[in-house]
């Protein structure tokens, strides 16, 4: 797990909370020795702060989907605006805590994000003709290979759970970006990854993918 927090108190706090939960911690203090950290190494969650120097928490996550790296990313927020809160999901955050926290409050999330992970990693499943397999974001068709982001991957399998059902773009909000009140925020995040999603899936997002005006979206191939 990787902590990135320039606060020194701060910092310390988390290694020793983290360590005695049995979590193996590298720690650093700045964005560029973030993503030094992640070129040269591999971690199973990256902790956040959005307050950093030289680049801040939101260009240390966008920059880290940039190069393809899918690991959770859990921001440490002192902004707990909804506007603040919108802008660290659209970088490619998973989950948020906002300052000050408890502590039993971030292992809890931490928990979440590591249980859901290592679920996403080893769950094929289908979207109609294709074959999903979230451990290597692809999905495949015979000999085409589609590349999926982890947030496509997680709309594909709500969408396909109960083929025909119309999900919500607060439905999506909530499962898919984990935000705590998806009915007080206004924003085209949804839009813009399901017209991503639907644009890579080629003819089979044109045919199974279907926008329901007002209400959200459903996926309307079968899903066995």
């Amino acid at each position: 797990m990787l902590v990135v927090e320039d606060e020194r108190a701060i910092r310390q706090g988390l290694m020793d909370v983290l360590t005695f939960r049995g979590y193996q911690v590298t720690a650093v203090d700045s964005g560029r020795v973030a993503l030094e950290e992640m070129e040269a190494s591999s971690f199973d969650l990256v902790v956040l702060d959005i307050m950093l120097p030289e680049l801040d928490g939101y260009s240390v996550c966008r920059q880290l989907r940039e190069d393809g790296r899918q690991c959770p990313v859990l921001m440490l927020t002192a902004k707990g605006s909804e506007e603040d809160i919108l802008a660290g999901f659209e970088a490619g955050a998973d989950d948020y805590v906002t300052k000050p926290f408890s502590v039993r409050e971030l292992l809890a999330r931490v928990q979440a994000l590591l249980k859901r992970q290592r679920l996403a990693e080893n769950d094929v499943f289908r979207a109609g003709p294709l074959e999903v397999r979230p451990d290597r974001g692809v999905a495949s068709h015979g000999s085409q290979q589609i590349e999926l982001s982890v947030r496509e991957v997680r709309i594909l399998r709500i969408l396909t759970e109960d083929p025909g059902r119309i999900v919500s773009r607060r439905t999506l909000l909530r499962e898919v970006w984990n935000m705590k009140n998806p009915d007080r925020v206004e924003t085209r995040t949804v839009d813009v990854h399901v017209a991503k999603l639907r644009k890579k899936l080629g003819t089979h997002g044109a045919h199974l993918l279907e926008t329901v005006r007002g209400q959200g979206y459903r996926w309307v191939g079968a899903s066995f």
